[in-house]
């Protein structure tokens, strides 16, 4: 197979997923022409203008409206606004040519067979052969789309079927056409992994794909289900979030968001042309449905579907539920289940699914029916959909936000339980299932040597997932590659003279035993390994430090064991920095407070690049205590040979912190001055994190990693700018833009990143600074405003603002 490289895409199409797709080629570094039609009228404001049809703004407004939009949504689809400088937009009748210089050409126009036949009847007098050309359609059969076309064009068409939003969704389904060659097919499955970040799924050509296929099936199955349960749309959505490994929109929330009548259009679909589904029936719409769409309660777009928005009588927003029986609009109901509250004290969702299918309650019933449905459809739709099973999982999983596929939930309950209940409720899986257990087979999956297994259909065997090789998956190798392990930390040997110290406490939050994992991580590689990674695969990095534990000793006023707990956590801090291994910090998700100071002093940093990394410790009213404030000070004291004028350098370090400014991305971070240009690193696939920070542990080590000598030569300005910072902040309380108590916050950390009121601009050391900050922080814990916000953030999970 020849080299291919992609350097320009052209994006046909500039609606929310086009102008998502073109912005996400932008965020890799890919160069983006987006085309959209010509519109054929003048707006009222280019009629006052004195505009034609023939000017060039008016002929490409549509696409110009259509990113601009996209670029000012939230969440943004773009990882730095900067990026956006990729993307070149014109219109298909001035620009059409163009595409000859591309490498790959997207369609993402309306749903609508005779529109794209006609756009690639245009677009293939243009392409230059060779050029990659796909649609992103979401259930048109590819092999309607490219009859009547070259052959050149037919050889290097398939479907790429992107989920809305692009950035965030990771399933890249591709979908090969009567003729697309093998090696397009090959190509595009690992530049959708490799360079997207995506979860790159193979499917056939059968109506909605696998992924919709699946997840139409799983809401329509839900929407049959809720009335015959008496259930409410509150107690579906509590059963179908976060305790089932689910996104926290749940299934209602969700479809409101999508809009109804995107749903309905691919159920629709599904209806019409799967006549021989067994569950054909399924996909016919409730009359709730039905009614729903008449009275346009599509969902987020008009304002109201299942839930809607009112100001109450006191002025504030407030949430409405829908009644499915009454079709009316009602106060939200509490949910509680006596088979979840069973689950609050299992962390891992995966340990939940036998808890909960054995439920004496409705929900138990709501669990067993919901997936003796699911598994029956699932096993009946191999080979129809795929021949692979954990493609499945797969599309679920990067299509729909699940934590686990249906497969993996399965084999959670027990293949043989799930069989006995499916029995009782009356469903039949497909033949290969029972061939699969009297094969030897116990299990859809298998992990052995680290690596994934699943139950291969034609062969009956375990068979290796393909295109492991790049990933590092840490279930995978925990028990076998287990080195110490304590209730906060696993540290594992990744190989190659590589630990790895993942974080096992509650949301990774920081405390006592993570710290001394951490130390035991470091004395096990300067004995007898070569680096250190500190990263996991849970959905957080880390969320800073366990801040119970520090409001339990300032409430009981334990300073001198609390100015321990600090010292212990700056002394770690400094650990990774000062070693003589190199210590590569993974983060991805929230790396907050203490998980944002532990990432600022590793040697280097591999991000994922959705990684949301700050210094949030004022929203507790304290500074950052473990080294970050110090580090901040460092930070700005490197730059200040830049020529800028050092006051305005180290104010915008300070405010990174005052303002408890988080980054929307990875990119986004070196902005904040939280990752160093030059030095820390971004990876678009979190599943090639570690792998990739292994290898640059590796790297570093091999290259001759030589333990750093400690700074004292830390530029700090003294009086000179703690005066600047003290009339800031006095200006600011003045005027009410901050509280009394924000003011004594602002003031404890402008003091420490001063360097105190030194007389004039002074070199220190880092510990000098270390000491400036404990002493701030520990001060700050002994006022009643700041026991208050903690205690606030233990009990509602938001700072509190005094």
């Amino acid at each position: 197979m020849s080299k291919r490289i992609i350097n320009k895409v052209a994006v046909i199409g500039s609606g929310i997923m086009g102008s998502g797709i073109a912005c996400h080629f932008a965020n890799i570094g890919v160069e983006v022409l987006l085309l959209d039609i010509v519109p054929r009228e003048l707006t009222d404001a280019e009629k006052a203008k004195g505009l034609t049809l023939e000017d060039k703004t008016v002929r490409n407004r549509l696409v110009n409206t259509a990113l601009q939009s996209a670029l000012k949504s939230k969440p943004s689809p773009i990882y730095h606004k900067k990026f956006a400088n990729r993307i070149t937009t014109g219109n298909l009748e001035d620009d059409i040519a163009k595409v000859a210089d591309v490498d790959w050409i997207i369609e993402v126009v309306v749903e609508r067979l005779d529109i794209k036949k006609q756009v690639f009847e245009n677009l293939d007098k243009h392409r230059k052969e060779g050029t990659l050309i796909t649609s992103n359609t979401s259930g048109i059969p590819i092999k309607f789309m490219s009859e009547g076309r070259s052959d050149d064009f037919q050889k290097h068409f398939c479907g790429t079927h992107f989920f809305n939003p692009a950035r965030y969704l990771k399933l890249f389904e591709i979908i090969p056409g009567p003729k697309t060659s093998q090696d397009v097919l090959d190509f595009l499955n690992g530049y959708g992994e490799q360079y997207l970040g995506k979860t790159s799924v193979v499917a056939k050509d059968t109506p909605a794909f696998i992924g919709n296929r699946i997840g139409i099936f799983g809401i329509q199955s839900l929407f049959h289900q809720v009335k015959d349960l008496g259930l409410t749309i509150e107690e579906v959505d509590k059963l179908t979030g976060p305790v089932i490994g689910r996104p926290k929109s749940a299934t209602f929330r969700t479809v409101d968001v999508v809009g109804l009548d995107t749903l309905v259009h691919v159920a629709n679909g599904i209806y019409d042309n799967c006549p021989d589904d067994e569950a054909h029936n399924l996909f016919k719409l409730p009359d709730f449905i039905n009614t729903m769409m008449e009275n346009k309660w599509l969902g987020s777009k008009t304002g109201q579907g299942f839930y809607k928005k009112i100001k109450g009588d006191n002025g504030k927003s407030e949430i409405l539920s829908l009644d499915l029986d009454t079709l009316e609009y009602r106060k939200k109901k509490k949910a509680s289940f006596a088979t979840l509250e069973l689950t609050k004290t299992v962390d891992k969702v995966i340990d939940r699914f036998p808890i909960l299918v054995g439920g004496k309650d409705k929900a138990g019933d709501f669990y067993r029916k919901n997936f003796s449905a699911m598994f029956a459809y699932v096993s009946n739709r191999i080979p129809e959909i795929t021949d692979e099973l954990y493609k499945i999982d797969d599309a679920m999983k990067a299509g729909f936000g699940w934590e686990h596929g249906p497969f993996q939930i399965w084999d959670a309950i027990g293949v043989e339980k799930g069989l006995d209940i499916m029995k009782a409720e009356g469903y039949e899986p497909a033949a290969w299932v029972n061939e699969m257990l009297a094969s030897g087979s116990k299990s859809f999956y298998t992990v052995k040597e680290g690596a994934t297994y699943f139950y291969d259909i034609p062969s009956k065997t375990q068979t290796k997932i393909p295109g492991q090789d790049a990933f590092i998956i840490l279930d995978n190798i925990r028990k076998s590659n287990e080195v110490f392990k304590n209730s906060g930390v696993v540290i594992e040997d990744l190989g190659d003279g590589i630990l790895n110290c993942e974080f096992q406490s509650k949301m990774n939050t920081i405390g006592g035993d993570v710290l001394s994992g951490l130390n035991k991580a470091v004395d096990l590689a300067e004995k007898d390994f070569q680096g250190l990674v500190i990263g996991n695969q849970a959905a957080n990095f880390s969320v800073g430090a366990n801040i119970g534990m520090i409001f339990m000793m300032a409430v009981e006023q334990e300073y001198d064991e609390l100015n321990m707990a600090i010292k212990m956590f700056q002394d770690t801090m400094m650990r990774m920095r000062y070693s003589s291994i190199p210590t590569v910090a993974a983060p991805h998700g929230m790396a907050l407070g203490g998980g944002c100071e532990l990432s600022l002093h590793a040697d280097k940093v591999v991000a994922a690049a959705e990684t949301y990394i700050g210094l949030v410790e004022f929203g507790v009213g304290v500074i950052p205590g473990g080294g970050g404030s110090k580090e901040m000070a460092l930070r700005a004291s490197d730059q200040f040979h830049k020529g800028d004028v050092k006051l305005n350098v180290l104010q915008e370090y300070f405010m990174t912190i005052g303002m408890a400014k988080v980054s929307t991305s990875a990119y986004e971070a070196f902005d904040l001055g939280l990752l160093q240009k030059g030095k820390d690193s971004v990876v678009v696939n979190k599943d090639r994190q570690i792998a990739t920070a292994k290898a640059y542990a590796k790297l570093m080590a091999e290259q001759g990693y030589t333990k750093p000598i400690k700074r004292k030569d830390v530029k700090v300005l003294g009086k000179q700018a703690l005066g600047m910072f003290l009339v800031g902040t006095d200006s600011m309380e003045a005027s009410h833009y901050i509280s009394e108590h924000d003011q004594k916050i602002a003031n404890k950390l402008a003091y420490v990143m001063a360097g105190g009121d030194l007389s004039e601009p002074t070199n220190v050391s880092e510990q000098y600074l270390l000491d400036l900050e404990r002493e701030a922080f520990l001060s700050l814990c002994t006022e009643r405003k700041t026991l208050e916000r903690i205690q606030h953030m233990l009990k509602t999970g938001k700072p509190l603002r005094n």
